[in-house]
């Protein structure tokens, strides 16, 4: 039980941070539409994120629900879920503030899109992918459930493989040799352990 009400409590307070950095971006008339990515981006984004946010939002509700996934995890990992998805709250209030007006709900850039460098964007070149599939892994955890770690990893593999390298690309359009200095010195999703 006191896995199910934490993995509520990172659940809600993570979709908080979002949805208030999200809606405050909107009301700054920059919001990018997602179908400007095109059809094969927004069936991508179904397709995986549906059933990635219906798996914790049904074990929270009734973790009977998804007992069918359930796997036997020891109770040291589920705890290790449940520090990681608190350690997260703050993880994503920080990448959320050291976005700050360039938030988006897609890949493309704005008009008025800066080249962010502070915060943990220092180190990492994609923090909230980090910060979002960390999530999703601590919500699996806690759950002890094998589908729902199964869509984190496979959440994880997506973004790394497709959604990142295009978001680089509208990064290096827009920023040109700014942003090829950067991506050098910094990791994708994780720090770069060697500098280049």
């Amino acid at each position: 039980m006191i896995f199910r009400w934490i993995a509520a409590l990172v659940l809600v307070s993570c979709l908080a941070i979002s949805m208030f950095h999200r809606l405050r971006a909107r009301r700054s008339g920059q919001a990018i539409q997602r179908r400007a990515e095109g059809a094969f981006a927004m069936a991508a984004r179904t397709v995986v994120g549906v059933p990635l946010f219906l798996g914790p939002l049904l074990y929270i509700a009734n973790p009977a629900w998804m007992s069918w996934a359930a796997i036997q995890l020891p109770v040291s990992l589920r705890w290790a879920g449940a520090i990681l998805g608190v350690a997260l709250i703050p993880a994503m209030f920080w990448v959320f503030r050291s976005l700050g007006g360039n938030v988006s709900e897609t890949v493309l850039t704005k008009t008025d899109h800066t080249l962010v460098t502070h915060g943990p964007y220092r180190w990492v070149r994609h923090p909230l992918y980090t910060a979002a599939t960390m999530l999703f892994l601590a919500l699996g955890l806690m759950a002890s459930n094998g589908f729902m770690l199964l869509l984190a990893v496979i959440a994880a593999a997506l973004i790394r493989l497709m959604v990142v390298p295009r978001e680089e690309r509208e990064l290096e359009k827009k920023f040109g040799d700014a942003y090829r200095s950067y991506a050098r010195g910094t990791g994708a999703m994780l720090p770069r352990l060697t500098s280049s």
